[in-house]
């Protein structure tokens, strides 16, 4: 049971606390990064680009921090083209 818990994390070269850690800072990111979406749609004038921003930044971090290794079913995870 605990080895679904690590299984992932360790595939991008994680603990499941890392992990855990990191996944939660994306989340938080996001939440920021949406909340100023719906205040630009409130007021067009304010947060002009903080949704692209955070999108650009989040997507950034994780790329250029990826360490990806095969996963324990043997494949090789799938990476998007020009990553």
């Amino acid at each position: 049971m605990f080895r679904r818990f690590t299984d992932h994390p360790a595939t991008v070269n994680e603990t499941y606390f890392q992990h855990m850690g990191t996944a939660f800072g994306f989340g938080a990111r996001m939440l920021v990064g949406a909340l100023a979406c719906f205040v630009h749609g409130l007021f067009p004038w304010l947060c002009l680009t903080r949704g692209s921003d955070t999108i650009r930044a989040l997507h950034h971090r994780m790329v250029t921090h990826r360490v990806v290794r095969p996963e324990a079913t043997g494949r090789t995870p799938a990476v998007a083209a020009g990553d």
